[in-house]
């Protein structure tokens, strides 16, 4: 007889898939206290270091995604397909969720194919405005849905989506009240304006290169930067913070401060980013990377930007960052109308909304 529930979660690769995964599972464990947790990830990507952080038990797949030029990795890839389908049905058996979850990365297909095969119900967490390939599968067997976008219907099946917006840091909500604690915390000047740089967990070259070539042009300006370069790029950028203006982070665990301190912010736009940025609700300038799936970054930003809620540049077209960026700065009636209009695409309450939905498929 078993008597707890048992939560099956997978999503990784980067902090995309990885956060959203983490928040929906605090907010099931503060609905069912006695849950078991298990997550299922990909070896060596960062979810086998970040779910631990997090407190909950991992295991790792043999999994990558296939590469779209001819590589070795690409030759190995139906073994692992193969060896991640044994290894999720042989877990799935020993641990008997109750429920699967999938919140996308190349751990989530398999582990979700065979949930769905052993008939245990599936759920899956579309965070993008164009789904990847994975999740078009899985949507075939998935019980729910659960997107960020509107239009999602052209690649799911209308009756199993809802729309509830993508998991967001909790804290994130307060950002109003912080913004003196965020500029004490990262010791600004408070007279002058604060730019926030985010190329994502990881970091983006492109990103790195146009702060580089713009650090004159922001000493020019009286502008502060506060620069998430990445941990790929730490190393090579970290010699600016000798800049009085400048400062270079490798990663930046107080979003809420650094949020609440920005006055503008530039970033990629995958889409836990973007849905962040709606509920912080600054002025944005999104560059997004087009060495993604299906350019889904572009299509993610163009959502915002469709909406007057955010301006673009694309990476072939950086070299009209400083005429845009200075418009925008000069244009302070603009700023406003971008954070009011950014903050009506909000949705704060997305992680209660797809737990909601969770529950409701426990209960059946």
């Amino acid at each position: 007889m078993k008597h707890s529930i048992n939560i099956l979660i997978s999503g990784g690769g980067t902090g995309g898939h990885i956060y959203p995964a983490i928040a929906i599972a605090n907010e099931l464990k503060l609905r069912f206290p006695e849950a078991r947790f298990l997550f299922i990830g990909a070896k060596d990507k960062m979810e086998m270091e970040k779910v631990p952080q997090a407190g909950y038990e991992i295991k790792g797949l043999w999994i990558s995604g296939i590469q779209r030029k001819l590589t070795k990795e690409n030759l190995s890839f139906p073994f692992k397909l193969m060896n991640s389908l044994w290894n999720a049905s042989k877990i799935i058996k020993e641990f008997k969720p109750d429920i699967a979850i999938g919140t996308g990365g190349f751990a989530s297909g398999p582990t979700l194919i065979m949930a769905g095969r052993k008939g245990i119900p599936t759920l899956i967490q579309e965070q993008n405005s164009y789904p990847g390939i994975t999740n078009k599968l899985l949507s075939k067997k998935a019980k729910k849905i659960c997107v960020a976008y509107d239009n999602l219907e052209r690649f799911f099946p209308l009756n199993k989506i809802i729309k509830t917006g993508n998991p967001v840091r909790q804290d994130l909500l307060s950002i109003d009240s912080k913004r003196e604690e965020g500029q004490c915390f990262f010791k600004l000047d408070k007279t002058k304006k604060t730019i926030l740089v985010l190329g994502g967990s990881l970091g983006a070259r492109k990103i790195n290169q146009l702060v580089e070539d713009n650090l004159d042009f922001f000493k020019d300006k009286e502008i502060q930067v506060i620069w998430q370069c990445g941990k790929f790029y730490f190393e090579a950028y970290q010699k600016y913070n000798e800049l009085a203006h400048i400062q270079v982070h490798q990663f930046i665990n107080n979003m809420d401060f650094v949020y609440a301190a920005a006055d503008i912010i530039i970033s990629r736009a995958g889409a836990s980013s973007v849905s962040e940025l709606c509920i912080v609700g600054k002025p944005v300038v999104f560059v997004p990377s087009p060495n993604v799936a299906e350019d889904h970054q572009t299509k993610n930003a163009k959502s915002v930007v469709d909406k007057h809620a955010a301006l673009m540049i694309k990476e072939s077209e950086l070299d009209t960052f400083s005429n845009v960026f200075e418009a925008l700065l000069k244009n302070v009636d603009k700023q406003q109308s971008l954070s009011e209009n950014m903050k009506e695409l909000a949705l704060p309450n997305a992680t209660k909304a797809i737990v909601d939905e969770v529950e409701k498929l426990l209960k059946k």
